[in-house]
């Protein structure tokens, strides 16, 4: 009968924001008006008992990368679905999908990788080229530096990095600054709306805890079409089934150049898109409904 439940949906947060985050406030709502009952539950919290949900949706699950063996530990033995897959998971997990992708002509910021000990080295070979360094595994600005290869400060800020991660080494992209990072959203491979997102005055990093802002946009159908061929590209290497993706990048000289695919726990800005919050939260509906699912 109308208003009973189906379906309990697990979603998957962390010990930084325990609760349903303010952004999915309206797709949880969503989700209660579908009989689907959304529970918060922190995914490295040893009291949950995971096999009382249908699935678990990952959301703001932002420091599994700081207890990255824990949480590939977690996913493995998870006794219920997730959405997205743990395969898609495990891949999208660690950045060195973006060679992946490039080989699949997807347009990325040129990518180099190294591992900890071998950064400074790479730097050497590349002297007055401004650059940014991260973690192949990795989120939110964590462990990550920008600066001119050669500039003695940035050569120490190199030398406390962590040697035992592996790092992206990728030239800065100015435009981020000047023009700002673009994020598109698409749910079941159909695209759903967008934002840019700036960065604060005199800083590069967009994220919100960095001053940086965002506000929604209408891209055109080619940039659209650009973002599509990342998801495109995942399929091809068989991960075809991708409930939310959130696509990130920057346009330089004319192209759209691939940031991050996000497939695991992105912020979707659904505050502000409140028909996109509906939209997915229809579709996790449906998931949930089929068969063996």
């Amino acid at each position: 009968m109308p208003g009973s439940i189906t379906h309990r949906l697990a979603l998957a947060t962390s010990s930084m924001i325990p609760d349903i985050h303010p952004d999915d406030a309206h797709l949880a709502a969503s989700l209660r008006r579908l009989g689907i009952e959304p529970v918060a539950c922190v995914w490295n919290d040893p009291s949950v008992d995971w096999s009382r949900y249908d699935a678990v949706l990952m959301r703001s699950t932002w420091d599994y990368f700081k207890h990255y063996a824990a949480f590939a530990d977690w996913l493995e033995r998870l006794p219920v679905p997730t959405i997205n897959p743990k395969a898609v998971l495990r891949w999208n997990s660690n950045k060195r999908y973006l060679p992946e992708l490039a080989a699949r002509d997807v347009p990325i910021i040129p990518t180099s990788i190294a591992r900890g000990t071998e950064v400074q080295q790479v730097l050497v070979e590349a002297p007055g080229r401004e650059v940014v360094i991260k973690p192949t595994i990795s989120g939110t600005a964590w462990h990550t530096a920008r600066g001119i290869a050669g500039d003695p400060t940035f050569d120490q800020a190199v030398k406390q990095l962590p040697k035992e991660f592996e790092y992206l080494i990728q030239p800065f992209v100015r435009e981020i600054v000047s023009d700002g990072e673009l994020s598109l959203m698409f749910f079941d491979g159909e695209y759903s709306h967008a934002v840019i997102k700036r960065p604060a005055s005199g800083d590069y990093r967009v994220q919100s805890e960095f001053g940086g802002t965002a506000e929604r946009f209408e891209p055109d159908a080619a940039l659209i079409a650009s973002a599509q061929r990342a998801l495109s590209a995942t399929a091809e290497l068989g991960h075809a089934d991708v409930a939310y993706a959130r696509v990130d990048g920057v346009m330089s000289e004319g192209r759209f150049l691939l940031m991050e695919l996000e497939l695991i726990e992105p912020f979707l800005h659904l505050g502000s898109t409140p028909e996109a919050a509906e939209r997915f939260a229809r579709n996790l509906q449906r998931r949930l409904a089929r068969p063996g699912s």
